[in-house]
């Protein structure tokens, strides 16, 4: 049995177990919410890790992609792009790999992944075959083949429909579509005049899917890539279908959860969590950003962070990192962990907001330690120790208490001292008036 399949028999899985503890939830909590379909844990059979819960109650949780291209394929550099996202607080990667040996750049990851491992399997599909020769058959076979390799959930654009291509080409987009699966289908759709595989066989993908409990990822394949091209009838009219698409996905004993716009001006962030929950069912929220501008090429890990941080707060439950190399190049090492530094920011700043009590413990316990000048104690709660111990021994500081822009005028010094002398002097007072 699934996931999803075991929670509407009121089993508490080992999985939805290790969820409740490391999210510090009963038990009984969670079961429910993964039976009523607002807490999905992507966990494949054939992968062996700790589950790691997403939606409703938990955290925020944050994702990494990386993934080699035809332009530049070295599978040790996507290994020590693994290690590196993981390393810096990544619950998730995504293999988006493009080019030849896929399985094998797959296999190499998931044998070393201790996270969930996704994938968008069109991805291999389109660089197996040419577009013309999309059929069901070759979905199908790649789903099927990448659900025995272990991957734990699965973006597929089901909801790229012909009446959804329609509506967007009726309504002019700046920027038009910028997702490649969405593209890719959209392409095929429009030069076929036949309708999306993914969704006259979606049957079928789910029966491959509940086999090895993968979950799938209603992909955002008219998603807008420019923020003046947000919530506009063709993102809408796909987002119609992925609700219905849910409840057929979860009859049949399938996990969902649905991606979200990439670009959304700040105005815009909340109504779309909004309407996601509302046509989906409740279903976890899987956003890309939202990027907040189009201006900021090279910084567009901040415009990342600044909208993942309303998403989350509004409910969103899946946020994937933005990198600054985002629009420019393969993102390196470096950009990496820039991205998943940022991105868990905006997931834990969403967190205080949605009363997370993890998110509210950690954050308060570092300003304890502030307060005290503990700096041992701050490096063991910042996201990036090694760069905070690094700041602080690079100062002039260095063999200090306090750090170099303060000094001797350090306020928490000052007012430590404040603090004492005035309870000395309280309990000198009481000891005279005895």
């Amino acid at each position: 049995m699934t996931q999803i399949e075991s929670a509407r028999k009121g089993i508490i899985t080992r999985e939805i177990g290790e969820v409740a503890e490391d999210e510090g939830l009963p038990p009984e909590e969670v079961r429910a919410l993964v039976a009523s379909g607002e807490i999905v844990i992507p966990h494949n059979q054939h992968h062996n890790f700790r589950a790691i819960g997403i939606g409703k109650r938990l955290r925020t949780k944050v994702n990494a992609n990386i993934g080699a291209s035809n332009f530049h394929q070295l599978i040790e550099e996507e290994v020590e792009k693994l290690y590196t996202a993981v390393r810096y607080g990544a619950d998730s990667v995504m293999d988006l790999s493009t080019g030849t040996d896929l399985d094998q750049i797959r296999g190499e990851i998931l044998s070393r992944c201790p996270v969930i491992l996704g994938t968008v399997p069109i991805y291999q599909v389109a660089s197996e075959h040419s577009i013309m020769e999309l059929e069901a058959k070759n979905f199908l076979e790649v789903i099927e083949r990448q659900a025995r390799q272990g991957v734990d959930y699965m973006t597929l654009h089901c909801g790229v429909t012909r009446d959804a291509v329609a509506k967007l080409r009726g309504h002019q987009r700046i920027e038009g579509i910028v997702s490649r699966g969405g593209a890719l289908l959209a392409a095929w759709i429009e030069r076929t005049g036949n309708e999306n595989p993914l969704y006259e066989h979606f049957d079928e993908v789910c029966g491959i899917l509940r086999e090895h409990d993968v979950t799938i990822s209603l992909g955002d394949g008219l998603r807008p890539g420019a923020t003046g091209d947000a919530t506009d009838r063709g993102q809408l009219a796909e987002l119609l279908v992925l609700g219905e698409l849910t409840e057929r996905a979860r009859a049949l004993g399938v996990q969902v959860m649905i991606e979200g716009p990439g670009h959304v001006p700040l105005d815009q962030i909340e109504a779309n969590v909004q309407l996601e929950k509302r046509v989906c069912g409740g279903a976890p929220f899987y956003v890309l950003g939202p990027l907040t501008c189009d201006v900021a090429p090279g910084y567009d890990h901040i415009t990342g962070a600044i909208g993942g941080a309303i998403a989350s707060a509004a409910g969103t439950d899946f946020l994937c990192y933005v990198t600054p190399a985002e629009h420019l190049r393969l993102p390196d090492i470096d950009d990496v962990r820039e991205g998943v530094i940022a991105t868990r920011i905006a997931a834990h700043s969403g967190d205080l907001v949605k009363g997370v009590r993890a998110a509210k413990v950690w954050n308060d316990q570092m300003s304890r330690y502030r307060k005290s000048l503990n700096w041992e104690g701050m490096y063991a709660m910042a996201m990036d120790p090694d760069k905070a111990r690094r700041y602080k021994e690079e100062s002039e500081a260095s063999g200090s208490n306090v750090c170099s822009m303060c000094g001797s005028l350090c306020s928490v010094n000052i007012d430590n001292a404040a603090i004492k002398f005035t309870q000395r002097r309280a309990i000198a007072e009481a000891a005279q008036n005895a």
